[in-house]
């Protein structure tokens, strides 16, 4: 199986709020995840980020591949 980490979204028309979430990357974003990591909420000034980091570390260390904007986060908070 191959497994991703990559955002969720959910939130208001034009409100956008995001779930990191582990997930079988063949199937689409909406569908059920394996895990929640945390959440991702661009709408404040700075962005506000909150990620469960040993669980995170342990995905990425199975094999688990982020997205491009997982892997910006993971560069902001300093576990890539």
């Amino acid at each position: 199986m191959s497994v991703k980490l990559r955002l969720t979204r959910i939130g208001k028309k034009k409100q956008a709020y995001y779930k990191i979430v582990v997930t079988d990357s063949r199937k689409s974003a909406g569908n059920k995840c394996i895990e929640q990591l945390g959440s991702y909420n661009p709408n404040t000034d700075p962005a506000e980020i909150k990620l469960d980091e040993e669980r995170t570390k342990y995905w990425l260390e199975v094999g688990a591949q982020p997205s491009e904007t997982i892997n910006s986060i993971l560069k902001n908070k300093g576990l890539k």
